[in-house]
Formats: C-alpha cells, sequence, structure tokens
C-alpha cells in the first residue's frame, strides 16, 4: 500500500511539473531556435538538441513537420521500450508475491512502533531481493516519460520551423482550435491506464481512481499545448497500447472475459 500511495505522488508531482512547464510562457520565434551553437548545459546539449535534430533531419527527408514529428515519437519510443518491458516485467513479479506480503502486513498488524516496522519492512526487502523484485521499479515509467515529455516541449518551442508548418487542421506551434487532439489525447491515456491495469487482481483504490484523474489533466493540459506536443502525446499513447497488447494480450482478454461475464 505504502509503494502504490509513493507511486500516485511521483505521478502527480509530474503532472503539476508539466503545468509548471506549459505555464513558462515560451514563444516560437526565430531567435528562441535553438541550434548546436546556442546549447548549453547537460539538458539543452544531450537531450532537447538531438530531439530537435532527428525531428529536422526526419523533416528534411520526408518534407512533412507532421510526419516527421510522429516518426521522431515512435523512433523515441522504441528506444526506451526495453526499460518499459522491464517495468513490466517486475510489476508482474509484484503480483505474483502479492499474497506474501500481505501475510507479512498481516503478521505485524496493529503493531506502529518503530521496531516492530522495521522488522517488517526487512522482512520486505528480503522478499524483494529473493524474488528479484525492485519496489521501485514501477515508478520507471514516470521517470522516463516526463523528461522526454518536457524535452520534446522545449524541442518544439525552440524549433523555428514548427512556427511556419500546419498539420492536417491545426497549426503546428499553437494548441488545436477544435480541441480534437486533446480529447483524443485524453481517451487514449485512458485506454492506456486501464489496458496496464489489467489481470491486477485487487487493485489499489488510490491508482484506479488515477485511471480516470490523469486523462482528466491530460486533456486540461493539452487544451493549452501546441498541437505538435499534443500529436506526440497521441501518437506516444497509441504505440503504448498497441504494446500493451502485444505483451499482455492474454491478461487483457481475461480480464474482459472476467468484467463481461460479471
Amino acid at each position: 500500500m505504502k509503494f502504490n500511495k509513493k507511486k500516485l505522488i511521483l505521478v502527480l508531482v509530474a503532472v503539476i511539473a508539466v503545468v509548471t512547464l506549459t505555464g513558462c510562457g515560451v514563444q516560437v520565434n526565430p531567435e528562441n531556435a535553438l541550434t548546436p551553437e546556442t546549447a548549453s548545459g547537460f539538458w539543452q546539449s544531450f537531450l532537447v538538441l538531438p530531439i530537435i535534430q532527428m525531428i529536422t533531419w526526419l523533416y528534411g527527408i520526408i518534407g512533412n513537420l507532421g510526419v516527421a514529428i510522429i516518426i521522431a515519437t515512435i523512433l523515441t519510443k522504441a528506444a526506451v521500450m526495453p526499460l518499459m518491458l522491464k517495468s513490466m516485467n517486475n510489476t508482474a513479479k509484484m503480483q505474483t508475491i502479492q499474497p506474501e506480503m500481505d501475510k507479512i502486513k498481516q503478521k505485524y498488524a496493529g503493531k506502529s512502533d518503530r521496531e516492530t516496522q522495521m522488522k517488517m519492512y526487512a522482512e520486505m526487502q528480503s522478499l524483494y531481493k529473493e524474488s528479484g523484485v525492485n519496489p521501485l521499479a514501477g515508478c520507471l515509467p514516470i521517470f522516463i516519460q516526463m523528461p522526454i515529455l518536457f524535452a520534446f516541449y522545449h524541442a518544439i518551442m525552440r524549433t523555428a520551423e514548427i512556427k511556419q508548418h500546419s498539420f492536417l487542421w491545426f497549426d503546428l506551434g499553437h494548441a488545436d482550435p477544435y480541441y480534437i487532439l486533446p480529447i483524443v489525447a485524453a481517451i487514449t491515456t485512458f485506454i492506456q491506464q486501464k489496458l496496464a491495469m489489467a489481470g491486477t487482481a485487487g487493485q489499489n483504490p488510490q491508482m484506479a481512481m488515477m485511471v480516470w484523474l490523469m486523462p482528466i489533466m491530460i486533456l486540461i493540459f493539452a487544451i493549452n499545448f501546441p498541437a505538435a506536443l499534443s500529436l506526440y502525446w497521441v501518437v506516444g499513447n497509441i504505440f503504448g497500447i498497441a504494446q500493451m497488447y502485444f505483451i499482455k494480450g492474454p491478461e487483457i482478454k481475461a480480464s474482459k472475459a472476467g468484467g463481461s461475464s460479471k
């Protein structure tokens, strides 16, 4: 339970960081463009600038900036996929040892003194070690996605070409005027969250709440995002949904079957 509460807090902190980021008032203009000559520090040189270079390189080959962003998103998601798979595998192991965790908690139930809590913590850590489980690995997707999201935000806001280009019905450097992308971003976020929890016995109420809370927050933020960033989020969600079906197909089918039988 403590672990899930911590994970919930981390998600909320990450989302608040997005709010702060999107409120920074950075304007897209040629003078603000980031180049190898103007990049400084680790963040700009090794995160933001490579994304800008990847998008502009793809744009030079394809000739369509929106498609370049889509391909850049897919390549980025594919690059971090091994870490995401590791996190999902760890989550599956956590579910396997959950009965043993419950026994340990029950063993020390009603005892809140420091010595007892330390014993319980030591037994849990021993169980994690024996089972090859990292209790913090479930937070890995958050720590991976948020810096990349921030980097994409700055890359989009500091790529001069984006200001002059449109894709489909929207301008890439401005918010979607019809709110279609924000709505799709919220829906795909909800679907991905639901699939991530498929096959989870005894869902934690706090994590179940995030299935609904996260899409609502994404919708609110995406309304003010440049459409290019919302495009990144939608494509990333679709990639994640496909990944979930590929990896957790049997669990998802079992979850749907169990839900329809009730």
